[in-house]
């Protein structure tokens, strides 16, 4: 089997447990408790083909990308924040591949983004060229290749982990080149270029055990004063579940939020009525 699990479906929210809309933290209700045992689920959708599964042309340009339909949320393991993506943790507004070339410096994490697929990310390793988890094996390309007319971003930053020094980000992206398939050890390219970066075995297939406590949980901003909590047993896991969202965008997730707390308030009214 090596590296390779048996493929889940996403839960509902309809179908576990959850929390207050507002954010509340108590300690009585439960909150949504989700695990994933997931293969390579999002290559497909995340490497340029379009979301019937068709192929795009390589440099075909997307739509616009609107960040105000990104979905923004915390991480936190345990009481500790260890990822945050919103307007208020800092610019990360988005840019032509060709623009990003003179922001970018050796070990950064460059995130390519476009409406409809999941995000995909990469390791800058200098001379205009990216290391990448591209269709299940690790690639070496160009930066405007690997966006396949996407914008694109810098997002060291939004994970909060203490960074490898630039030179061993770039040793860990390049000595992985070529590996494919069951050599892999990463879920996703968010995984892949995070581990680079950081180094943490969290972000490997399997860098944790799923059981016990849920440490991890993803918190995603709905408005100003109103949040939804939700709690993972891994950070493998966790990923899993914010790149479903990044993947849908704030409009559908807060549509689906919104289904999830009406059918929970019809139930408490029938439960009221017996």
């Amino acid at each position: 089997m090596g590296n390779q699990m048996d493929k889940l479906s996403h839960l509902s929210y309809a179908e576990v447990p959850t929390v207050d809309p507002n954010g509340a933290d108590t300690e009585d209700g439960p909150r949504i408790g989700v695990s994933y045992i997931f293969s390579n689920d999002d290559d497909e959708l995340e490497d340029g083909c379009a979301l019937d599964g068709s192929e795009k042309e390589p440099n075909q340009e997307e739509k616009q990308y609107d960040r105000r339909d990104e979905v923004e949320c915390a991480v936190y393991n345990r009481d500790e924040c260890i990822f945050e993506k919103s307007s208020k943790c800092g610019s990360l507004d988005v840019y032509s591949p060709e623009n990003l070339l003179n922001k970018c410096k050796a070990g950064d994490l460059v995130e390519f983004v476009a409406t409809g697929q999941y995000p995909h990310w990469a390791v800058y390793v200098g001379d205009f060229q990216v290391v990448h988890l591209h269709r299940a094996e690790v690639k070496n390309s160009f930066l405007t290749d690997a966006g396949q007319g996407r914008r694109c971003r810098i997002v060291n930053d939004v994970y909060k982990f203490k960074a490898l020094g630039p030179d061993v980000v770039v040793q860990n992206a390049m000595e992985q080149v070529g590996l494919k398939d069951r050599e892999l050890s990463w879920r996703n390219s968010e995984c892949f270029a995070a581990w680079c970066r950081f180094g943490k075995r969290e972000f490997k297939m399997g860098g944790e055990i799923r059981i016990g406590k849920q440490p991890y949980r993803l918190k995603i901003l709905m408005s100003d004063k109103r949040s939804h909590v939700l709690e993972f047993q891994s950070l493998e896991d966790m990923i899993t579940e914010k790149r479903r969202n990044d993947h849908l965008g704030r409009t559908a997730v807060l549509r689906e939020l919104a289904t999830h707390f009406s059918g929970v308030e019809a139930i408490r009214g029938d439960a009221g009525g017996d």
